[in-house]
């Protein structure tokens, strides 16, 4: 039997529950799919640091994993566009299957790196760039490749979903909810890449490639954070049978492909609204399968090393058993269509005077801009006065100049929140 050396560039949470597993289950892989793998360089910045990993696979280089003649197989787990896109380049122009989890990296260099792969006739693989240990990647790619697809819309980062559970669940504040996701690890420190939405974005980006064969920048996907929210949104949701998810929703329009992130009410009846904590999914609609969910761990060191793992065993099947390397999508590098002229619905709640004429004039708001109202509720009375405004479909361009007009009238105190809707339209 052919051992295949595996070389990772990285040996955090990821990178060393990858290593340790090569190393505890190799006979248990080598049972299952004939392969025998074998971590052959682990390569880390603090080499005094104990990762219960034998010393002698500890390297401080990572381009050593391209001059080693006996690493077949590079895995990089670092993070970052460099030095990681550096490696990752080296590797596959030397000929070496390269696996990654690195989805800012895929995201930002992704039609690049693919093309560099299918020159070396070499494999680039990333499932656990997208969804953790979620198999998203490969349907995308094999399953779902005839597929005329219209939308894939997820929730793909789990930091944000534990704390937007907490936030419906409990009726806590946002720096309450952040301060316990910190706490038991589900939030970095600096959170910012969660809560923003940049993660959620490059992981978007991705699924976008690989579902309409376009990729945009990272830079022109429309993002907006969780950080605004508060506990008067959830229950406004509540009320209207809803909940409010981080989304990264990618379609296709006559207008090219938009991709977006930002919060969204979504009905409870909607197979994304259960999805509850850290968990991640993904929701394909298609022209043929109709509805596809996708759900499982989108986080954490042993889930999205499964799905490192998955690569590496392909990776090393095409070395064992050489064939061929077809790239297995085409993309090409794209602009972002026109979010305005995408229709789209919004719930705004609104702190008002309450006084006559107040309801006409917000109205008249919507109106001159055709944008219709589908519901309107009053909350209290006097200073205490907020409005729950559902609207109909309309463009978003519209619907962004109707929450401005909002913003300059006397009569409105505050647009206290606006937030799109799915799944809401008939």
């Amino acid at each position: 039997m052919e051992t295949v050396g595996i070389g990772i560039a990285g040996a955090g949470n990821v990178g060393g529950a990858l290593a340790r597993r090569l190393i505890d289950d190799r006979k248990a892989i080598r049972e299952k799919t004939g392969l025998d793998l074998e971590p052959r360089r682990v390569v880390v910045r603090d080499t005094a640091r104990d990762r219960g990993l034998p010393p002698e696979i500890i390297a401080t280089e990572v381009m050593d994993l391209v001059s080693d003649e006996g690493v077949d197989v590079v895995v990089e787990v670092m993070g970052g566009i460099e030095p990681a896109g550096d490696l990752v380049v080296a590797a596959l122009k030397a000929g070496k299957p390269v696996v990654t989890a690195n989805k800012e990296l895929v995201a930002a260099r992704g039609p690049e790196l693919l093309a560099i792969a299918a020159d070396a006739g070499v494999p680039f693989l990333f499932e656990a760039a997208v969804g953790g240990g979620i198999p998203i990647i490969a349907p995308l790619m094999e399953s779902l490749a005839g597929e005329k697809i219209r939308r894939v819309m997820g929730i793909v980062n789990g930091t944000t979903n534990y704390m937007l559970t907490a936030m419906s669940e409990t009726g806590a504040d946002y720096a309450a909810v952040l301060a316990e996701a910190q706490t038991l690890g589900y939030a970095e420190a600096d959170p910012t890449a969660d809560v923003s939405g940049m993660d959620s974005a490059s992981k978007a980006v991705i699924l976008a490639g690989l579902a309409f064969g376009v990729w945009v920048s990272p830079s022109e996907v429309h993002r907006e954070g969780i950080d605004g929210l508060e506990p008067a949104d959830f229950a406004a949701a509540a009320r209207l049978g809803h909940t409010i998810k981080l989304l990264a929703v990618a379609e296709a329009t006559s207008g090219g492909v938009v991709v977006r992130v930002h919060p969204t009410l979504i009905p409870l009846t909607h197979p994304l609204a259960g999805v509850r904590g850290a968990t991640n999914a993904v929701y394909i609609e298609g022209d043929s399968v109709g509805q596809l969910l996708f759900a499982g761990p989108g986080a954490g060191g042993m889930p999205t090393a499964t799905s490192v793992l998955g690569d590496v065993i392909s990776a090393a099947r095409g070395i064992v058993a050489p064939s061929v390397v077809v790239p297995p999508v085409r993309v090409e590098v794209g602009e972002h269509g026109d979010f305005g002229a995408l229709e789209t619905q919004w719930c705004l709640r609104i702190e008002v005077e309450d006084a006559p004429g107040v309801l006409a004039r917000i109205a008249g708001v919507f109106g001159s801009l055709g944008v219709s109202i589908k519901s309107m509720r009053q909350d209290g009375r006097g200073d205490g006065a907020t409005l729950l405004i559902v609207t109909h479909a309309a463009p978003e361009a519209a619907q962004r100049k109707a929450h401005e007009g909002l913003v300059g009238l006397s009569s409105v105190r505050e647009v206290a929140s606006a937030i799109r809707l799915e799944g809401d339209e008939a």
